[in-house]
């Protein structure tokens, strides 16, 4: 039988292992303050999922991966939601608040690789700050753009059609994929990689108290 002091909350999220680990990775942290805590999740396909196409490469920060999340968390679906700190719009919608930012792993890039890299070979990626940072350390590389989860990308390579992905440190680490051949990028990183942010109506003080442990 649950403790009497049990507490559950609804969390939305997206639907991707990734996204699920990051929830999960949340809920981890936050019982080492809060023991009888509980999330209750619904996992949600947004816009930037199912749109496997659009390029993101000049996106900057917008609502494309938070969009349906935001709008049923602004109805009242879950109290809190829970995604990878640099993807997050600038502005968040209104009435939405970050109410924790956690201290999160690794916010290196790197670069995922099967065999030694030719002169000439063709690097995946959906950032223009990471092409840069690779085109300084080694001329001659050959760029290609790419979407999806971190399995398709990953499977992209591994079927050959590329030479290399570039991807976050983080996301290896979540998913279990630190066995991946895999060298780090000199570089800026994007702010914020490797961390997660609980975002919670701006109004409500309860969660906003409950989370506030987790700020570094």
């Amino acid at each position: 039988m649950p403790s009497a002091n049990f507490f559950e909350i609804a969390v939305g999220a997206r639907g991707s292992k990734l996204s699920q680990a990051q929830v999960w990775e949340v809920h981890q942290e936050l019982l080492k303050h809060h023991p009888h805590v509980k999330f209750k999740p619904t996992w949600i396909t947004t816009m930037g999922d199912k749109d496997k196409k659009t390029s993101l490469r000049d996106l900057d920060k917008t609502d494309f991966f938070t969009r349906e999340v935001d709008q049923l968390q602004l109805k009242g679906e879950f109290r809190i939601s829970i995604h990878s700190a640099k993807d997050l719009p600038e502005p968040l919608a209104p009435g939405l608040k970050i109410i924790a930012l956690t201290k999160g792993v690794d916010p290196s890039d790197v670069l995922i690789y099967n065999q030694e890299l030719s002169p000439n070979a063709i690097i995946a990626t959906s950032s223009h700050r990471r092409e840069q940072n690779l085109r300084e350390w080694k001329k001659g590389l050959r760029f290609a753009d790419i979407r999806g989860t971190i399995e398709e990308r990953l499977a992209i390579l591994d079927r050959g059609e590329v030479d290399g992905v570039v991807m976050a440190e983080a996301a290896l680490i979540r998913l279990g994929l630190m066995n991946r051949k895999r060298m780090p990028i000199p570089g800026d990183t994007a702010p914020m990689q490797g961390r997660l942010a609980v975002i919670a109506l701006s109004t409500d003080h309860e969660m906003q108290q409950l989370f506030r442990c987790l700020n570094v």
